[in-house]
């Protein structure tokens, strides 16, 4: 049996899927986990790698389709089968169907309408349906002196200026609400990309469906400083205060497990696995690629992934498994001088943790004033997920482990 190749959803509230390029044409062999196409969705640019060896046949999508999730768009045959496959009948609706079961996928009709039925050309008085109500003596329109002055100073034709004033008399208002319109209509709306419109319409979900609140906390990040330090010494990869972060975060949800949860079907959902996602702002929209089993990785490793995502991010190259299965969200912008912001939660994540610069501010210490490298988090929570008491001891465990920080670590 041909091992279907399915147009995935990455996303609870994800309908379609766009193809942008096959890798292989049909007819061709591919092998298993081979890169087969590239599809945009809501989330982000994705290579899918084929699910079994074989003769790659029964193609149905075409670069630019928009195809439903869950559509077959292909069949990937075993060899010993391809060729039986090559005159058996798919009974397979095909894309065209899909969009409109009436018009078949080879059948274009085009009609041409009887010549009794064409358009007469429209005579100058219909072009301007109120002109006659208009019009005044040798067919001028009725305007004040200060309307036709307006209108040859701003280049607006009175003809099609709809007229206020008595008998439909043209007045300054009119015109100067005319000028108004046509400059609106200048105004060009920029087409944004699928992901950006995926990330917006996820995102004013998560706002409108999840319960927010926020606590906010300030570290003293003196030793997180030196930990990053330490760690660039002996490295040659660089070392983030992203990458420390990751660490210091997945250790905390090891010991606060409800934060690394979800809410789903009226109960909670338990990760086992610490899965981190970090947003990364594209081209194209924020992405979130996830770094898998945080926890269990030393920074190095966290380092060397987290350079790996961002990378692929940035070229549009993100796979599926690059962006699935995240289990908590870290969104830093201290690299953008920002102190202190509020992220929205990542459906359907339980919480996300905004970050903040670090940098040198007073603080009291022994009731003394004194200059210490601090950063603000923020959490933002689900309520349904997580309540004010278990999401403080998760973010003053943070901030505890954060201030701790030795050089040593790994």
């Amino acid at each position: 049996m041909p091992k279907n190749v399915i147009m995935p959803a990455l996303g609870v509230a994800q309908e379609t899927g766009r193809v942008l390029q096959w890798f292989k044409a049909e007819g061709e062999l591919v092998s298993e986990n081979e890169l087969l196409l590239e599809i945009e969705t809501d989330k982000a640019t994705v290579e899918l790698e084929a699910p079994a060896s074989g003769v790659l046949r029964d193609v149905s999508a075409r670069p630019g389709d928009d195809i439903p999730v869950g559509t077959v768009i292909a069949k990937i045959w075993a060899n010993d089968e391809a060729e039986d496959a090559a005159t058996s009948e798919s009974h397979l609706p095909s894309i065209e169907t899909v969009r409109n079961p009436e018009v078949s996928r080879d059948k274009r009709i085009v009609e041409t309408p009887p010549a009794s039925l064409a358009a007469e050309p429209r005579s100058s008085a219909s072009a301007h349906p109120a002109g006659d109500l208009l019009a005044g003596p040798q067919g001028r329109f009725p305007s004040s002196p200060k309307a036709r002055r307006l209108a040859a100073e701003r280049g607006i034709d009175l003809t099609v200026v709809a007229g206020h004033g008595r008998r439909g008399t043209v007045l300054a208002s009119d015109v100067i609400e005319s000028d108004g319109l046509k400059n609106a209509r200048r105004e060009s709306q920029t087409e944004v990309s699928r992901v950006w419109r995926g990330m917006a319409e996820r995102l004013s979900l998560a706002w409108s469906t999840t319960p927010h609140f926020y606590l906010v906390r300030e570290a003293e990040a003196g030793r997180l400083v030196e930990w990053r330090q330490a760690l660039q010494a002996r490295s040659d990869q660089k070392i983030t205060f992203s990458d420390l972060l990751v660490k210091k975060v997945a250790g905390c949800l090891q010991s606060h497990p409800q934060l690394n949860s979800e809410w789903r079907n009226g109960g909670l959902v338990h990760h086992a696995a610490v899965n981190i996602g970090l947003a990364v702002a594209t081209e194209k929209g924020l992405v979130v690629p996830v770094i898998r089993d945080a926890g269990r990785l030393t920074v190095e490793q966290i380092a060397l992934e987290r350079l790996r995502l961002v990378g692929k991010a940035q070229k549009a190259s993100l796979t599926l498994a690059d962006i699935s299965d995240g289990t908590f969200t870290i969104s830093n912008l201290g690299m953008f001088g920002v102190d202190f912001f509020q992220a929205i939660v990542n459906p359907p994540q339980a919480a996300i943790l905004a970050v903040g610069r670090v940098s040198p501010r007073v603080i009291a210490v022994d009731n003394e004033p004194a200059v210490r490298p601090m950063v603000t988090f923020t959490l933002s929570c689900d309520h349904r997920a997580v309540d004010g008491a278990r999401a403080a001891q998760f973010l003053v465990a943070l901030a505890v482990s954060v201030e701790q920080a030795s050089p040593l670590e790994t």
